[in-house]
């Protein structure tokens, strides 16, 4: 068992890991490994938002056994939707976000593991018996101190220490990277995105944070007033904080284009229940219903807020696209 010093700062952005191409496999049947996946580097979490921290994990996987294949095992859904479907949404990324996020950072094989009710049963041994030795594989696994699995979290890294030592596989403990705040998580970037901090998010994730969706019709009152408008249900994504953003745009094509969004009810022109995307995309005139795209918050540029009339609240959307413009101007980050 390997473990590693603690890291007390984080590096500005990830950069790939040596040595392996540039796509990768996702395998959800663990209990169907192919023979070629099997052998690898298993990295084990629920890499949600895939940030900094979970960089510095998959680095010390690579660099425990650099002749390995490098994978990641996760879970989908998150247990916590299983065990609190009444919960609001709070994902940071759906699945297609961290497998792309996963592969940006080199890694050759995602095992996304369906989270079941018989999945949850599974015993802490019977985890690293049966799913991680007898189905994946794994000639090595790295993790965090705190990971937890098994029936009611019964297993944890002593017994997996304990247990995978005995079955022949390596392990590398990893210290989480820390700043002043405390340990980098998932959680700690869903509150500062709740909080309207983006550029925090952004130096958590190593990237900005993306809501990725397809383009529904909307009323097109957007239109009427010169600001057509995208609009993209949040559907299982974390709400960030209600408001107008600066923002930039990928479209299907892999087209950029800089952007002001709404996050929120629309209190002027509706009494909606569910928050939705509103995004308007700059210098760009075309057809983008059906399409997916991703939207990349940059700043957080006001509340959102109710207009007496439709003339105040494109008087504000002016304001708000021309700032939106200044901001992403003078520093373009990269796209989720």
């Amino acid at each position: 068992m390997r473990l590693l010093s603690e890291k007390k700062a984080f590096l500005a952005f990830p950069q790939p890991l040596p040595d392996n191409p540039p796509t990768m496999q996702v395998i959800t049947d663990w209990a169907a490994t192919p023979a070629h996946a099997r052998g690898a580097t298993v990295a084990l979490g629920n890499f949600d938002g895939v940030h900094l921290g979970h960089a510095h994990l998959l680095r010390a996987a690579h660099a425990a056994r650099p002749d390995l294949p490098l994978a990641a095992l996760t879970f989908e859904p998150h247990p916590r939707e299983l065990f609190r479907p009444d919960d609001p949404p709070f994902r940071l990324s759906l699945p297609a976000e961290r497998r792309a996020a996963l592969d940006a950072l080199g890694v050759k094989l995602v095992f996304e593991l369906p989270f079941t009710d018989a999945f949850s049963r599974l015993t802490g041994e019977g985890f690293i018996k049966d799913v991680l030795h007898r189905g994946v594989g794994a000639a090595h696994l790295a993790c965090g101190p705190d990971f937890a699995f098994g029936h009611r979290r019964g297993g944890d890294v002593a017994l997996l220490a304990a247990r995978a030592e005995a079955l022949g596989m390596g392990i590398t403990l990893v210290p989480p990277l820390t700043d002043a705040q405390g340990p980098l998580s998932s959680t700690r970037i869903r509150r500062v995105l709740q909080d309207g901090y983006p550029a925090r998010a952004t130096a958590e994730l190593g990237r900005p944070w993306a809501i990725r969706g397809e383009v529904a019709h909307g009323d097109k009152r957007g239109r009427t007033i010169g600001f057509p408008t995208a609009n993209v249900a949040l559907g299982r994504h974390l709400e960030p904080a209600r408001g107008v953003y600066a923002v930039m745009v990928r479209l299907a094509d892999g087209a950029t284009h800089r952007g002001v969004a709404n996050i929120g009810r629309r209190p002027t022109v509706a009494d909606g229940v569910q928050s939705r995307l509103e995004v308007h995309v700059f210098d760009f005139d075309g057809d983008l219903y059906g399409q997916e795209i991703s939207v990349a918050l940059h700043a957080f540029l006001r509340p959102e807020q109710k207009f007496d009339s439709f003339d105040a609240l494109r008087a504000q959307i002016v304001t708000d696209a021309d700032e939106a413009r200044a901001i992403l101007g003078r520093a373009l980050l990269p796209i989720a």
